[in-house]
């Protein structure tokens, strides 16, 4: 038995370790080119993309396995859009918005287990059916409303302190929310993908729960409209 849990411990440690090594690359990679308000310097990027090539490689080449807890997975897929995401950009840079580039959400562009996959994919068919909503104020589609892109990356042993920080953040930010006591004007991300956080009343819940603000049960909601340009 105390064989059994040594070895149990001696795998968990080598994939915290190999998990830290791996995305320590990603973070070195955005503190030299992301700000603390998530602006990002595409053009000076564009000038060596030697550590976001060779991560998304390591990405590639150190798949999720079965025995990962669901924070290694999160971290892992979270990690690998946003940097999927820059990655798009600098290969078409300059450029002012994402959206100028042809189906960019449906190309492709990184590969799992042999298999080329897509941000939709990766977003959709497996960090949604994750059930957390949190994810969505945690990946980036490299525009001036989505969330901020943050300057580190996200790793499984924080998992629940960063997404608790990313959401708080996002939720409280006067340039994607505002909120007043009698109305909620809240980002698209709570429109398109009202399903992730559950009936009308339960994101009226979840708004008020993060908000720094008194925000009433009965505040009106209306959308705010959102904001392509590139986050630059």
């Amino acid at each position: 038995m105390r064989l059994l849990l040594f070895l149990l411990l001696l795998c968990f440690n080598g994939t915290l370790t190999a998990q830290k090594s791996i995305h320590s690359l990603w973070s070195t990679a955005l503190k030299e080119h992301v700000d603390e308000a998530g602006h990002v310097n595409y053009a000076k990027w564009k000038e060596d993309t030697t550590l976001l090539d060779d991560y998304i490689t390591s990405l590639e080449e150190n798949p999720p396995a079965e025995f990962w807890s669901r924070n290694d997975s999160l971290a892992y897929f979270i990690n690998a859009y946003n940097a999927v995401t820059v990655k798009l950009i600098l290969d078409h840079y300059p450029l002012k918005s994402i959206r100028k580039l042809i189906t960019p959400w449906r190309f492709k562009r990184f590969e799992l287990e042999g298999e080329k996959i897509s941000l939709n994919h990766i977003e959709h068919q497996i960090l949604r059916k994750m059930n957390e909503p949190r994810i969505h104020f945690a990946i980036n589609c490299a525009s001036a409303s989505c969330p901020k892109l943050f300057n580190t990356a996200f790793y499984a042993h924080t998992m629940e302190e960063q997404l608790e920080e990313a959401t708080t953040l996002f939720i409280n930010d006067p340039l994607r929310n505002q909120l007043s006591k009698k109305e909620m004007a809240i980002s698209r991300i709570f429109q398109w993908f009202a399903s992730d956080f559950g009936t009308k009343k339960e994101r009226h819940a979840f708004v008020r729960k993060y908000a720094t603000q008194p925000i009433d049960k009965n505040a009106k909601v209306r959308f705010l409209n959102y904001d392509w340009q590139l986050n630059e």
